[in-house]
């Protein structure tokens, strides 16, 4: 008997934007609307921000940006760089206390060929992991379960920064 997991965060990406090419800069777009709750934005620091990830690969990705709209790590400058990595090892510090995961993975898509879903504005992905998080639904189903909803996991995180 085939069994069905009900993700509806997944449906405004699969009904209405799938196949839609975001205009402009997604990092740039919701640091300019101040909507940050509803953008997912958590924290904004002096050079960099950090924003739930609105299509997880596990609860509580999370991503870290330059305010600055640069593609190219090596162009960052020191004092935005310094930050990110701060900024990474808060992060890792906040997930570990708020989920704790079993283990993090954390990196950078550089480029579309690497995977950049955003590959003009540097960020950092944070995701956290459990042992048998992947388990067979990636694999045979093509699904990623995310098991806590974007809204309670904006309201865990929230308050640790």
């Amino acid at each position: 008997m085939m069994k069905s997991v009900y993700a509806p965060w997944r449906e405004e990406y699969l009904l209405g934007v799938k196949g839609i090419k975001e205009k402009g800069c997604l990092f740039c777009r919701v640091l300019k609307e101040k909507r940050d709750k509803y953008n997912l934005i958590l924290h904004r620091g002096e050079r960099t921000f950090i924003i739930m990830n609105r299509y997880p690969y596990t609860s509580g990705h999370l991503m870290i940006a330059p305010y600055r709209h640069i593609g190219v790590l090596e162009k960052l400058d020191d004092e935005s760089a310094c930050e990110l990595m701060l900024e990474t090892r808060r992060v890792v510090a906040i997930l570990k206390k708020a989920f704790k995961p079993d283990g993090i993975n954390i990196g950078m898509n550089l480029g579309r060929p690497a995977g950049a879903g955003v590959p003009g504005h540097l960020h950092i992905h944070i995701v956290p992991r459990w042992s048998g998080d992947t388990s067979f639904m990636p694999v045979v189903g093509g699904t990623r379960v995310v098991s806590v909803s974007l809204t309670t996991t904006y309201k865990i995180l929230k308050p640790l920064f």
